[in-house]
């Protein structure tokens, strides 16, 4: 069996070039070609150009008008068409393989085993699949893209390992979690009057209060997303907005001590109540922003009062007793977890970190991404 080797030029050339050579030959201008075929000149305009491909009707005209075969155009248009393709494959896999030292920054590997995105082996298979993970068809449109920039502009490396890549990729879970849940449009209104409720579930186990709260949260036009902690990240939590009237608020699942579970969800609460609905807050990112540095506080403020009423809490103190005894009593008085009251105490430098961890509890979260 005989194996020919075809040689390929590279060099993209429309008919259109080739047909201008004929005119010449001919002494026919482009206007009298257009007259003799009936056919408007700018509609000719853009085969000259190869803009336009030459039809099969086109080139029996053609082989009327000048005498070439049609034949010889329909196979002078095929390659010239063929020739652009394979350009623009060469093309796509050189943009592949620049773009293959980002497969490790957007933590392809961790995504792969979350089932996330597919396993490849080539590097550019990779880039692929990270397109179509970030619907995007370049990484390096990323950056730019409006939700995502406050994680290149914040991150920047001050935390160790931090890296805005990571922290994107985990957005981005998010997001698809986000496009596939309903929920009632956002009302800060109902979300506050469904605060009591949801702070009543801090005595319960995660099996018995995580659906309870999707469900409040989601007709309070929230969106929750427990999502996997990935490295290079250090995120704690995140809101945002797919739109005006659905907020998302994740959590990951990198920190399980209760206590740091609610003031989280609090605090993102807080955001969302309080702060604009463009805004995009990360938190455990450092940020110089005076604006955001406020934003943090108040949000702080929310939760901490929130979970534990001002007055209350300060009536606890003034008590100086801070025995297992008295903070179960008082979580009582106050209807919260006695987890919470501990890790109040131990933010607040009023007992060592180590001192009454009996009374919280470390929750054990399966995400809720598929």
């Amino acid at each position: 069996m005989m194996t020919k080797n075809y040689i390929h030029s590279d060099l993209a050339i429309p008919p259109g070039e080739f047909l201008e050579e004929v005119l010449d030959d001919l002494g026919m201008t482009k206007d009298e070609l257009a007259r003799r075929m009936s056919r408007p000149a700018s509609k000719l305009s853009a085969i000259f150009k190869g803009e336009k491909a030459i039809t099969p009707e086109t080139a029996i005209q053609l082989e009327k008008v000048v005498g070439i075969p049609a034949h010889i155009w329909t196979g002078l248009e095929s390659e010239y068409r063929l020739t652009l393709a394979r350009n623009q494959q060469i093309e796509e896999q050189v943009h592949l393989k620049a773009e293959s030292k980002l497969v490790t920054k957007y933590r392809y590997a961790e995504l792969v085993k979350l089932g996330l995105v597919s396993r490849f082996t080539r590097a550019a298979d990779k880039v692929s699949e990270l397109h179509r993970y970030f619907a995007v068809t370049s990484l390096k449109a990323i950056p730019g893209l409006r939700r995502y920039k406050v994680a290149f502009r914040q991150s920047g490396g001050k935390l160790k390992g931090q890296t805005p890549e990571a922290i994107v990729a985990w957005l981005r879970i998010g997001e698809l979690q986000a496009q596939k849940c309903r929920c009632a449009n956002f009302s800060g209104n109902l979300l506050e009057n469904n605060l009591r409720e949801i702070r009543n579930m801090t005595r319960q186990r995660p099996n018995q209060f995580l659906s309870n709260l999707c469900s409040k949260l989601a007709e309070s036009g929230v969106v929750f997303v427990m999502c996997p902690h990935l490295t290079g990240t250090g995120i704690q939590g995140a809101t945002f907005w797919m739109g005006p009237q659905k907020a998302v608020l994740m959590m990951t699942l990198r920190y399980s001590w209760a206590d740091i579970f609610w003031f989280s969800l609090f605090h993102e609460i807080g955001h969302l109540i309080m702060h604009g609905r463009n805004t995009v807050v990360l938190e455990g990112i450092k940020s110089d922003d005076p604006k955001l540095k406020t934003q943090e506080d108040e949000a702080n403020e929310f939760a901490a009062d929130f979970l534990i009423p001002p007055e209350d809490y300060r009536l606890f103190l003034a008590d100086d007793q801070f025995y297992e005894d008295n903070i179960r009593l008082f979580a009582d008085q106050v209807n919260i977890d006695p987890g919470i009251v501990v890790g109040r105490l131990q933010n607040d430098k009023l007992l060592r970190n180590k001192w009454h961890n009996g009374l919280k509890y470390r929750y054990t979260f399966s995400s809720n991404i598929s």
